[in-house]
């Protein structure tokens, strides 16, 4: 075994280069193939009988089924894909609030405009006002509380 094997030599640059880009091929052709199958299960306005028409063909005739499929829905797959990522982002938002705490609570700027609305009416006095602002800015009650004390006009 004196004869040494140079596999860098055996395997030109061209053919490196060939070899990545069917690699890349291949890759894109599952991703492909996975968004097809999973736009297929999202669709809601097909039902069970052509999802499992869609799915067979798919999956018996990958190309055949993928490009197929790309041709006839594929104009509707980027909408179900974004109605899907806003579905998502809502549900979110949403349990984002409600782990804060602030669904439907008005702002303290809200609150202070109100009050001064109030102050400005003269159905409460300068004191609270003052009060009251107060309990907004710490945050230890709503404005309302302040405002529901009456001004008799002779104060």
């Amino acid at each position: 075994m004196s004869t040494q094997t140079y596999l860098a030599y055996d395997y030109p640059l061209l053919s490196v280069f060939w070899s990545i880009l069917l690699f890349f091929l291949w890759i894109m052709w599952f991703a492909l193939l996975f968004r097809v199958i999973v736009d297929i299960f999202r669709d809601d306005d097909m039902s069970g009988w052509a999802k499992a028409g869609w799915l067979a063909l798919t999956i018996l005739l990958p190309f055949l089924g993928v490009f197929v499929y790309v041709i006839a829905r594929g104009k509707n797959m980027g909408r179900r894909e974004i109605s899907q990522a806003r579905a998502q982002q809502e549900a979110f938002d949403a349990h984002i609030r409600e782990a804060a705490g602030v669904q439907d609570r008005p702002s303290s700027i809200d609150e202070l405009a109100r009050l001064s609305d109030i102050r400005a009416r003269g159905d409460i006095t300068d004191e609270e006002f003052r009060r009251a602002k107060e309990l907004v800015l710490t945050g230890h009650g709503p404005a309302e509380h302040a405002g529901s004390t009456t001004h008799t006009p002779g104060r």
